[in-house]
């Protein structure tokens, strides 16, 4: 969550929000969300009813989670989603970065569609 963290600008000047789930109750997770500072929404999950909404399942592998990353657009639709074989199979934030510029240019292009009509 570093990465993003670092790059969380970035992402709310492409009209991005991040949010993150994690497995921890409500007083481990603001713990740690608070000790590292993170700018964006967090959510703590200890029943994992988010997770299952996405079909993602709790794994510890060597002290470490199974990261999943999903970009839902603003219709709703899952645009990207990616579930970790490893803790550090994370999607570079380059690469969110750039779908996130596509997909503001459909928008983009859509609107002015609409504009003209």
């Amino acid at each position: 969550m570093a990465q993003l963290r670092q790059d969380y600008q970035k992402f709310i000047e492409r009209n991005a929000e991040i949010i993150a789930v994690g497995p921890e109750n409500s007083e481990e997770f603001a713990k740690w969300w608070h000790e590292n500072q993170m700018p964006f929404i967090g959510i703590p999950d200890p029943n994992r009813d988010v997770a299952k909404l996405y079909y993602r399942e709790f794994k510890e592998f060597k002290g470490g989670r199974l990261p999943a990353l999903a970009v839902i657009d603003t219709q709703s639709k899952i645009r990207l989603i990616h579930y970790s074989d490893l803790p550090s199979d994370i999607t570079p934030n380059e690469e969110i970065l750039s779908l996130l510029d596509n997909l503001n240019q459909e928008n983009k292009v859509i609107k002015d569609k609409a504009d003209v009509a």
